[in-house]
């Protein structure tokens, strides 16, 4: 059976990304992708641009047989602002909030990972040295630890795996895709996530269940 992907963190030349909306869909269309989160960086300078995506995602969604979604990923801002973004996020129509955690390869604020874990988001991206009671609050507020394919912010996937694994708390694999060769296979998103030390099984429930539970919850 060929698996389709879903991949919940990706970047248009909205923010940092190389490609336009649509040719981003495009070519995760043509790896077998079965939806992708456009989730450009914003803070308070850029968020209330988040509606001029909707023309090109609503474009695609109409035409093509792969589903788009509006999202941002909240990024490098006071640790306290997180939670207030991130209800204006929704408010302007984001149905995918990300929240650029506390990754090894940058200087992100102390403090992100938690406040990022108590707010109306979707997904804790790369989130680095995370601490127990964090994924704690992950998990109680239905918030998805991410195990990623970039580089750099993947040194600490083992560790994210495995505290998560350890709590209960859910994982998704996504690529925080900036340009085409960010992009990949269901396959290798398996691999991927099996080095971070996943068995078969959690790993499926991180590409397949997971990121479906967030879709449904968010588009319904």
């Amino acid at each position: 059976m060929a698996y389709k992907r879903i991949d919940l963190h990706m970047h248009s030349l909205f923010s940092d990304g190389e490609l336009l909306p649509s040719e981003l869909a495009r070519r995760a269309d043509v790896l077998g992708h079965e939806t992708i989160a456009i989730t450009d960086h914003v803070d308070y300078s850029n968020v209330e641009n988040l509606p001029e995506l909707m023309g090109a995602i609503d474009d695609v969604n109409s035409k093509w047989d792969i589903n788009v979604v509006l999202g941002a990923e909240i990024t490098h801002v006071p640790a306290e602002s997180i939670g207030e973004l991130s209800i204006r996020c929704r408010e302007l129509g984001a149905k995918i909030v990300v929240v650029h955690g506390e990754t090894l390869a940058e200087p992100v604020i102390e403090g992100t990972n938690h406040a990022a874990v108590q707010s109306d988001i979707d997904i804790l991206a790369h989130p680095g040295l995370i601490n127990k009671e964090e994924v704690i609050l992950a998990k109680e507020n239905d918030i998805a630890l991410e195990i990623t394919a970039r580089k750099g912010h993947c040194l600490a996937n083992g560790h994210v795996a495995k505290i998560a694994t350890e709590i209960g708390a859910d994982l998704v694999i996504d690529t925080d895709c900036h340009d085409p060769d960010d992009l990949i296979s269901f396959k290798q998103a398996y691999r991927i996530a099996l080095g971070a030390g996943l068995s078969d099984s959690q790993a499926m429930k991180a590409l397949i269940d997971n990121p479906h539970k967030i879709l449904n919850r968010r588009l319904r």
